[in-house]
């Protein structure tokens, strides 16, 4: 994945604010980067921008050598399903889906036939250690496992990137450390790389890179870890 010359402009009033200034962002298979900063600097802006939720005011972002914007809505749609995954603070599974059918819904919209996605699905869940608790729906869980679930749903169709925007907020110090144990396991077996926005500093410890973020720019020298 790639970012060049990213800008994202609001409108606020009679101003405008400038939320993400010249980012320019490459990241290599396999790694994994945090993006750290106060808050209200851009961080989760920059992370919209790079997954295609939000389109930038300038630039371009380009996953797989492709560019994610000026194209059609299905083709962005079909390349953000095919190459990225996501995971979120607040989780984000389908209250009235059992842990089973929130992770196998990315394949059933992917055009995977059921009875293969169900299987891909509770491998997923095995992967993360909730197969036990696959008819279970979200208020069943706690968060931990709520956690483990967005994970699994994240990686069950081997996304090339996987975005996650603050993984360990809502968890507990011990809960925390599980999942980004498992994040770790997945990044190392599988090659997956991650771009991970958080306030974690034990994040920060398991990432090759760290990008600074300060008011909508990134500071510093973002491809230090690569030259060393």
């Amino acid at each position: 994945m790639q970012a060049t010359g990213v800008w994202k402009l609001y409108a606020s009033g009679t101003s405008t604010v400038e939320a993400v200034r010249g980012v320019d962002v490459t990241l290599k298979v396999g790694e994994m980067v945090a993006i750290m900063g106060p808050s209200g600097c851009g961080k989760t802006t920059l992370l919209n921008v790079l997954s295609g939720i939000d389109v930038p005011s300038a630039g371009e972002v380009f996953v797989d050598g492709k560019p994610l914007f000026g194209v059609s809505d299905n083709e962005r749609t079909t390349m953000r399903s095919n190459y990225l995954g996501f995971i979120f603070q607040d989780f984000n599974l389908l209250p009235v889906l059992s842990a089973v059918e929130n992770v196998e819904l990315p394949l059933l919209l992917l055009g995977v036939a059921a009875s293969e996605a169900r299987k891909r699905a509770m491998q997923a869940l095995t992967d993360v250690g909730l197969a036990e608790r696959s008819q279970h729906r979200p208020a069943e869980l706690s968060g931990g496992q709520q956690q483990r679930v967005a994970v699994a749903r994240a990686v069950v169709h081997r996304p090339a990137v996987i975005l996650c925007d603050e993984p360990t907020g809502n968890l507990d110090s011990k809960t925390s450390e599980e999942v980004l144990a498992l994040l770790k396991r997945i990044n190392e077996e599988h090659q997956t790389t991650f771009l991970i926005v958080t306030h974690d500093a034990r994040i920060a410890e398991l990432c090759d890179r760290v990008l600074q973020m300060e008011d909508g720019l990134i500071i510093g020298n973002p491809m230090q870890a690569e030259e060393e």
